[in-house]
């Protein structure tokens, strides 16, 4: 069974950098091969591993509806057809596969392209020891059941005082959607000072969070993206990656 690491946050606070760095301690650890899921519209999970999603879950639910329609499906269902483009759309790398939502092309809702990668995630993902999940801001992908349950839940949030208030809101929905984790971590990114927050205390007791972690700003991680490196090649003795690592370690994973 896999072991499934859901990250989720409000937007521009870094929760894609995180999944990435995420996917990357895991492969550091020899927990390989990793399965990146990219279930945010607006997918930029695979320029932060380096690699190029071409086909998303969002146009191959187009594509197949379009090949339906001109009965270019003979002897194939269109949910066979529609799993058939999704495991084509698997983009590979050495130690990690990456699947993407993407944007609906076309018109109709998430509903239908929801469900076939449910559908879809609960056979690849039984490939894979691990799964990194990048939802889109909120719990949307969570509260719509695309994975039944969490095992590591990431929330992150940067140091103000609306990004802390946006992790008890978020906190509260996970309860009040049933979603359903075995651990909790809040990780606080683009920390200004050496000064522990002082909010730290108030959202333990809040949560209960098995685990706490502050990431400095970093020049190093920012200059990577503004250069469109894979932070994959991170070296061991950056400081945010040395928190993570250490982070995973006491996790256990």
């Amino acid at each position: 069974m896999s072991y499934i690491i859901a990250v989720t946050g409000k937007g521009g606070v870094g929760k894609t950098t995180c999944a990435a760095l995420l996917v990357t301690q895991l492969i550091r650890n020899n927990k390989r091969p990793v399965l990146a899921v990219d279930a945010d519209p607006n997918n930029c999970l695979d320029a932060a591993l380096g690699v190029h999603t071409d086909v998303t879950i969002g146009g191959v639910r187009e594509e197949a509806r379009q090949i339906a329609g001109k009965g270019m499906a003979s002897g194939i269902s269109k949910q066979q057809l529609l799993e058939l483009k999704i495991s084509e759309s698997l983009v590979e790398a050495d130690d990690f596969d990456l699947i993407t939502m993407g944007r609906p092309e076309g018109p109709g809702c998430y509903c239908y392209a929801n469900n076939v990668l449910k559908a879809a995630l609960g056979e690849i993902a039984s490939n894979y020891p691990y799964v990194v999940l990048d939802n889109e801001a909120g719990l949307e992908n969570l509260s719509r059941r695309i994975v039944q349950k969490v095992n590591l839940m990431v929330m992150v949030t940067d140091p103000s005082a609306r990004g802390v208030d946006t992790i008890k809101r978020l906190f509260d929905l996970t309860h009040e959607m049933g979603v359903e984790y075995d651990k909790l971590a809040i990780i606080i990114n683009r920390l200004r000072s050496d000064r522990e927050p002082r909010f730290i205390n108030d959202l333990q007791n809040i949560t209960n969070a098995d685990f706490i972690v502050a990431l400095p700003e970093n020049s190093e991680l920012a200059d990577y993206a503004e250069d469109g490196k894979s932070f994959i090649s991170l070296p061991d003795n950056n400081d945010v990656v040395v928190i993570l690592k250490k982070m995973i370690a006491d996790i256990g994973i």
